[in-house]
């Protein structure tokens, strides 16, 4: 049996290790592929593992030794689905394993956007403090969490992990969702529509998956809608973001502030227009990246194609 590893650099750029791979077969690993690579790289593989390559029809149809996809992440949209379905290619996913360090990059952004640590650590280093006449200075207005409300759109392991920790903040909680669960042990939870979500939060974190409904879900109309003083946070998918109207909303002062760890184009252009505001943070897609995340990834994704070679596949996505 013949498996490849598409781009797994991003999942072990070297700190982690392949064997648990060897028992199923042989096996090729590929830090990156490029897409003109893919259908070469792939031939007479029967399992495919892949992170951000994308697998579409017509790589599919160059394939048809292949029988299993692994998405080494928890978003499969870089899988033609419909595609899959026809060919009974099974396709699995890594549910789960990064809902912890997820939800602490989420308060890692909303606290720089809060009380400006690096800049005021900058400040410090370049004698500002030195200089003084007091003991104490700031250069931004220092925000408080408590008490402010936190709007949480999507609530899967990842929104219901960031609503703990909205909790230990002393925040309130909103939360929109495909699914409504019981969450009586959340203290100042509730569900609400999103409309609603979208007026009242202090806070918004999106934490849905990027599908046709939920593309664009924040564009110029919800963003026009927000509290002036709200605060956005990505760590889903880029494209939940219209950015260009988020850019708008930041030049004009609709919002506070944004918190992004994802973009629609990965790697962005160098003329973002998102890149020249103080007020929006952006980070490299990490929010997945601890390497206690990656080795729970890497598990998940082991005991995946473990249990399809069983007979008995778990976490397969369909469309």
């Amino acid at each position: 049996m013949k498996i490849v590893v598409l781009d797994g650099y991003t999942l072990n750029p070297g700190d982690l290790g392949w064997g648990g791979l060897e028992k199923f077969g042989d096996y090729e690993i590929f830090d990156r592929t490029d897409r003109d690579q893919i259908i070469e790289r792939s031939q007479c593989a029967e399992i495919l593992l892949t992170n951000k390559t994308p697998i579409h029809k017509s790589t599919l149809d160059m394939l048809p030794d292949l029988k299993y996809i692994g998405v080494l992440a928890t978003g499969y949209n870089v899988i033609d689905l419909e595609e899959t379905n026809k060919r009974n290619i099974v396709v699995t996913n890594t549910p789960d394993y990064g809902k912890f360090s997820v939800s602490q990059m989420v308060f890692a952004l909303i606290l720089e956007l809060t009380h400006h640590v690096q800049i005021h650590s900058e400040s410090v280093k370049n004698g500002k403090w030195s200089e003084s006449k007091d003991f104490c200075f700031t250069d931004y207005p220092l925000i408080e969490l408590s008490g402010k409300t936190m709007g949480i759109i999507g609530y899967g392991s990842i929104g219901r992990q960031t609503a703990l920790i909205a909790q230990a903040f002393g925040m309130k909680v909103m939360a929109y969702s495909r699914t409504i669960k019981e969450q009586s042990e959340i203290l100042n939870f509730r569900w609400v529509d999103l409309e609603e979500l979208i007026k009242n939060s202090d806070v918004i974190s999106l934490h849905c998956p990027l599908t046709d409904e939920t593309k664009g879900i924040i564009n110029e109309d919800r963003l026009n809608k927000m509290k002036p003083n709200v605060i956005l946070i990505n760590t889903a998918r880029g494209a939940l973001i219209v950015e260009e109207d988020l850019a708008a909303a930041l030049e004009k002062g609709t919002i506070a502030g944004a918190g992004l760890d994802v973009m629609t184009k990965e790697p962005p252009s160098r003329d973002n227009p998102l890149f020249k505001f103080d007020n929006c943070i952006i980070t490299p897609h990490i929010a997945w990246a601890a390497k206690e995340a990656r080795e729970r990834l890497m598990n998940i994704a082991i005991d995946n194609l473990q249990a399809f070679l069983s007979g008995n596949p778990i976490n397969v996505v369909r469309r």
